[in-house]
């Protein structure tokens, strides 16, 4: 067993690697850096979206920019869509689960704020039609996939397609990169 927890570490370890030496994505997570902070500059708002884990990786993030990550500071308009079960369950029972995040963005959600949505196989039928909304309203898409990016590729204005098919691996290091954003859009915002 010892050696399967090792690699299973390694595995971690060298999916993150990967991301380290990819320039590309590199320089994508300054540029949404940048993003993310210009919209709370200019008053719009931050959202975020997934199943299962990658709904608890959404909630988790949008509670460091709405807690707080390093700073003491206040509170940051950041939200994950899936935390009213009764809006979830209703819209599930009444039209498809695949429109509950749709209808959210087309409700609340405004030009200029921006979206995140985490979908290891970048095929989730919700996370694609919310995609497809926040275009037609204008609010930018920031799409958290495994390798291939699945459909959520084309969808997406910037994409975070982590180097690995394995879901575990995928999740880790979107929630490196999630906090990572969170911490220098902290700094960027509160200099």
């Amino acid at each position: 067993m010892t050696n399967q927890i090792q690699q299973i570490i390694q595995a971690s370890i060298t999916t993150k690697e990967k991301l380290l030496s990819d320039t590309i994505m590199v320089q994508r997570i300054e540029t949404v850096v940048n993003l993310v902070t210009d919209a709370f500059k200019q008053g719009n708002r931050l959202y975020f979206c997934g199943n299962g884990g990658s709904a608890a990786d959404a909630q988790h993030l949008a509670a460091e920019f709405s807690g707080r990550f390093y700073k003491n500071r206040r509170a940051l308009p950041a939200e994950a869509l899936h935390c009213n079960t009764s809006y979830l369950t209703a819209v599930a029972n009444d039209y498809s689960y695949d429109l509950v995040y749709a209808r959210l963005v087309e409700g609340i959600m405004e030009k200029g704020d921006v979206l995140l949505g985490f979908s290891t196989s970048g095929n989730s039928g919700n996370i694609m039609l919310a995609f497809e909304a926040a275009k037609r309203i204008g609010v930018h898409t920031i799409g958290f996939t495994g390798s291939g990016g699945g459909k959520l590729k084309d969808l997406s204005d910037y994409l975070f397609n982590i180097p690995s098919d394995d879901t575990p691996r995928i999740q880790e290091s979107h929630i490196m990169v999630g906090h990572i954003i969170c911490q220098l859009v902290e700094e960027k915002f509160f200099a």
